[in-house]
């Protein structure tokens, strides 16, 4: 089995690993991930973390570094992750003074760490600082908005494909598909709250026909949650009803009910 944490070069600084939090409430964390995190001295937290995950390490420093839009609020721009990355060195370094370096420092991510959570420029900056990291995975949303609305992503015979795509970008732009013929069967957008409109046009230029069928998600994994089926020609429509809520949006495939006849079976290539 391989090792996948870094081999630190300094052996004073404590321990940082990056834990998904999960898409919503506390117990959709991992396993692995509560173990660790109740062994961290420090936690540096996301806005979308469960506050009642304070409760597996109460003992602990808990930081908030939670980025809410681009607001120009201290935190929640661009530069807050030069902010952040600066924190976890300063802990790191400060609880393995302290505690020694088997000591950890959580990184508490919503969802999974490496999907549009800045891992990589986290990373870099601890591993520029000779800091020893692991990351533990955490459910994404995509895979609670599908779970609770039992509209799997892939589909056999219909849906072979996924991508993983941001609606939302620090310049505004907004890139629909992969260009002709490289599509996914079932695209998801996240962070689309501010952006159903333009993603509505957008899928439209990109090819998808105005009748494709779209799942709309806001706050997946709580028991807030709003779903919203709408079509690439009125998602426009979704904005009021998901307005100021962490939204997602399901394309194609995955945005499909099951069917009510069972699947048979499909044949492969080469058969009948």
């Amino acid at each position: 089995m391989t090792d996948t944490r870094s081999t630190p070069a300094s052996s004073s600084c404590a321990r940082v690993v990056f834990i998904g939090a999960g898409p919503g409430e506390a117990d959709l964390i991992t396993v692995r991930g509560a173990r660790l995190l109740a062994q961290a001295k420090v936690v540096l937290f996301d806005a979308l973390a469960d506050a009642t995950l304070r409760d597996l390490a109460p003992d602990a420093e808990w930081v908030d570094v939670g980025k809410r839009g681009f607001s120009g609020k201290p935190g929640s721009d661009f530069n807050g992750q030069t902010r952040i990355n600066h924190l976890l060195v300063e802990h790191a370094r400060a609880v393995g003074a302290q505690f020694g370096a088997d000591a950890i420092v959580a990184r508490l991510k919503g969802g999974d760490p490496s999907l549009f959570g800045r891992l990589e420029e986290e990373l870099s900056a601890l591993r520029d600082a000779q800091i020893s990291t692991e990351v533990v995975p955490g459910v994404t949303s995509a895979l609670a908005a599908a779970a609770a609305t039992q509209r799997p992503l892939t589909r056999r015979g219909t849906g072979r494909s996924v991508s993983f795509t941001t609606a939302m970008t620090r310049t505004g732009d907004l890139k629909c598909g992969m260009g002709p013929g490289q599509r996914a069967d079932t695209e998801v957008f996240y962070m689309a709250g501010r952006q159903l409109a333009p993603l509505g046009k957008g899928l439209r230029d990109a090819g998808w026909p105005a009748d494709t069928l779209v799942s709309v998600v806001s706050r997946a994994g709580w028991p807030d949650m709003r779903h919203t089926l709408h079509h690439v020609g009125t998602l426009d429509e979704a904005s009021a009803i998901h307005a100021g809520r962490p939204t997602l949006v399901i394309v194609g495939a995955g945005a499909t009910e099951i069917p009510e006849q069972p699947l048979t079976h499909i044949a492969l290539c080469g058969e009948g």
